[in-house]
């Protein structure tokens, strides 16, 4: 199926559903399905995101033959023009090349002021360095949480994992490329690549210990997940953390396009959804730990003693990274940064 396809297929849940919820007030496109062109097929790993003005909480499901993952979204956090130019995850939808289209429906008129508002102003230098430090903030918050060293075990690797992962994150909005989740280590691939700056890619899987892993190490980590994501889907109860990620209906896009990046000579890009899925379902299951857990945090170096380390050296990786994005804002952005400015302004 071609994404305008399923982004029609998506506006169809949302315009025969929206009578059933909760303080509705809208809804719009968002992730891939906003970056994606028209005429370009959906991958049967893929989903397609729709935030809807609403509390009520939906999850992941099939709509005629489509994924689509629909997320609550608040109010509050499109309060004004600079809220969304300001937050890396929020503005892609709202950037210029997403088009009117990316508003499914928009009955109060807020969600069309702020993409007429937001559009022209996205790709400025300044806004951009906006997002970037949003970025990072991601990247200290995750990683000093892990550095601390206090918590169950599956959730301090989870919060050293996004500190290594939304490092990516920061790279991507330098560039004005979608931050994208599962896939971000691909993405910042194409994006050094297109900037003449590869090599900092060694220095992202460095980072996550996963430089120099072979597909065969990728592959016997994915099996092993996959038997617990298996049985984390059979969980009745779902009233745990990401459990919308964590179902039969999910499983093409956790294991499946897991799977297909190996395949494609991509595992080290793997390496990332499958340490935080294996996370996930440990949290879900109420385990601590497993001995395919513990195998996946060897290959990478990672235990409990050292974990904290790990984590520091993330913060201490961050002067380098802010270099390489304003390297790529400088390219990337409409107006050209103010001479002496960097990409971020924190300093660890």
């Amino acid at each position: 199926m071609k994404i305008g396809e399923a982004r029609a297929v998506a506006a169809d849940w949302v315009l025969g559903h929206r009578h059933t919820l909760a303080d509705y007030g809208g809804a719009y496109l968002s992730g891939s399905a906003v970056w994606a062109g028209d005429d370009e097929e959906l991958p049967a790993s893929s989903d397609v995101d729709v935030m809807v003005l609403t509390p009520d909480k939906l999850g992941k499901f099939r709509h005629r033959g489509v994924l689509i993952e629909v997320s609550a979204m608040d109010w509050g956090r499109l309060g004004s023009a600079e809220q969304v130019l300001g937050s890396y995850h929020v503005a892609g939808a709202f950037r210029p090349a997403a088009g009117p289209g990316t508003v499914i429906d928009d009955p109060t008129g807020r969600l069309t002021a702020l993409r007429l508002a937001v559009a022209p102003l996205y790709g400025q230098a300044h806004w951009i360095r906006r997002r970037c430090s949003n970025a990072e903030e991601g990247v200290v918050a995750f990683a000093s949480r892990a550095a601390e060293g206090a918590g169950p075990w599956p959730q301090l690797v989870t919060s050293w994992l996004f500190g290594c992962g939304v490092t990516t994150h920061v790279l991507l909005t330098a560039g004005l490329r979608n931050p994208t989740v599962r896939k971000r280590y691909s993405a910042v691939l194409d994006l050094l690549r297109a900037h003449g700056m590869e090599g900092f890619h060694t220095d992202l899987l460095d980072l996550l210990g996963c430089a120099d892993w072979t597909p065969a190490r990728a592959r016997h980590h994915l099996d092993a997940l996959t038997e617990v994501f298996d049985r984390t889907a059979l969980l009745r109860e779902r009233d745990f953390p990401f459990a919308a990620d964590l179902t039969a209906e999910a499983r093409p896009v956790a294991i499946d396009g897991s799977r297909e990046l190996i395949e494609r000579g991509e595992h080290r890009e793997s390496v990332f959804w499958i340490v935080a899925t294996y996370s996930r379902c440990l949290q879900a299951l109420g385990l601590d730990s497993d001995p395919g857990f513990e195998a996946l945090l060897a290959d990478l170096g990672v235990d409990r003693e050292r974990l904290p380390g790990r984590a520091r050296a993330v913060l201490d990786f961050l002067p380098r990274l802010r270099e390489r994005a304003e390297a790529i804002i400088r390219e990337s952005a409409d107006t050209p940064p103010e001479p002496g400015r960097s990409a971020t302004r924190r300093s660890h």
